[in-house]
């Protein structure tokens, strides 16, 4: 893929590590001084590999008896919420520790995002297997893809709003609190635990209703907020996924 007659290769001199500043900011997220979109904000301009593997099919439909073709096929995986991702690696050595027959196909992170939104992928799942496993959620695979800034949903003023107006004709709530999932966090190999990374739910809305509810009504306060919220097409795609907690 290298040389002169490639003019769309543009990684020539690359020699399969790790890029740096994507390094230096997972680095950064396990030391406790960055955070998630900081991360991202690196991922957006390096080069990641994409794998993918040899899959054997047969001929047409005149092909002689046991005539084999192979394609090359992208890998996915599972997510444990059942969505598909789209595994990339930030090395050389991380994919092959990975998955040995997987071959790299060098790209720019934004470009592996467009593949997996194409792909039907929901998620990136950066360098799986490896010390650290950073998830990139879907409305940041978005962003990726499109090359504009992500600002994580629970941080988001934007998403503070919306939830502040699908609650503001609620009487029975007193306060809600927009914050990071339980899901946000991701932990190394090692024990180490990130701020961020993580593949469960994204955003946490803790809602203090007032006292003397019955449970039916407290059950029937929920249900209106998450139709709401579901009913918002700007939510819908700012938010990855929504855990409640109830207070009073």
């Amino acid at each position: 893929m290298s040389g002169d007659g490639n003019p769309l290769h543009n990684f020539d001199d690359d020699d399969g590590a790790a890029p740096p500043a994507y390094a230096a900011a997972v680095n950064r997220l396990l030391t406790g001084d960055g955070d998630e979109a900081a991360v991202l904000a690196a991922l957006a301009g390096v080069r990641v590999f994409v794998p993918v593997v040899a899959q054997l099919a047969a001929g047409g439909d005149h092909a002689h008896a046991g005539d084999k073709e192979a394609d090359m096929a992208l890998v996915t995986l599972k997510a444990p919420d059942g969505r598909t991702a789209l595994p990339v690696f930030s090395s050389t050595a991380a994919l092959t520790a990975w998955h040995p027959e997987a071959r790299p196909v060098a790209v720019y992170a934004p470009r592996a995002a467009l593949s997996a939104v194409a792909d039907n992928s929901e998620l990136l799942v950066i360098d799986p297997g490896s010390h650290f496993t950073f998830v990139v959620r879907r409305p940041a695979v978005w962003a990726l893809a499109q090359q504009v800034p992500w600002i994580p949903a629970y941080s988001d003023p934007r998403i503070a709003e919306l939830v502040a107006l699908a609650t503001g004709e609620e009487p029975a709530v007193l306060r809600v609190a927009v914050g990071p999932g339980s899901g946000v966090p991701a932990r190394a190999a090692d024990g180490t635990l990130a701020s961020g990374g993580g593949p469960g739910p994204e955003v946490r809305l803790q809602i203090t209703l007032r006292d003397g509810l019955a449970e039916d009504a407290v059950r029937a306060v929920v249900q209106r907020l998450q139709d709401n919220l579901r009913g918002n097409t700007e939510f819908v795609e700012r938010v990855d996924s929504l855990e409640v907690v109830l207070t009073r």
